[in-house]
């Protein structure tokens, strides 16, 4: 049990104000949608992204040990905040 409290807090942490909670309070602020589709599809999606993690880790420990992962969020980090601003700049 505290090993998954560990956990539990540990992420929650890390999420609190991140740009996933940020994006969701902007879904539910925009009211096109009511606010529990709003929260369906932001756990659904963070659900979902967790499994993926799980299973990549699972899965393929032994080379994730020697990849640069760090860099590599780092880089698709940088490349979705591009995006982000070219987005912003063309009005979308």
């Amino acid at each position: 049990m505290g090993q998954l409290l560990t956990m539990f807090v540990t992420i929650l942490i890390a999420e609190l104000g991140d740009k996933t909670q940020l994006a969701t309070l902007l879904f539910a602020a925009e009211r096109t949608s009511p606010p529990w589709k709003v929260f369906v599809a932001s756990a659904g999606a963070l659900v979902l992204g967790a499994g993926i993690s799980v299973a990549i880790g699972a899965f393929g420990g032994r080379w994730l040990e020697h990849a640069p992962v760090k860099l590599i969020a780092g880089l698709g980090f940088l490349a979705i905040g591009a995006w982000s601003i070219l987005q912003h700049f063309r009005g979308a």
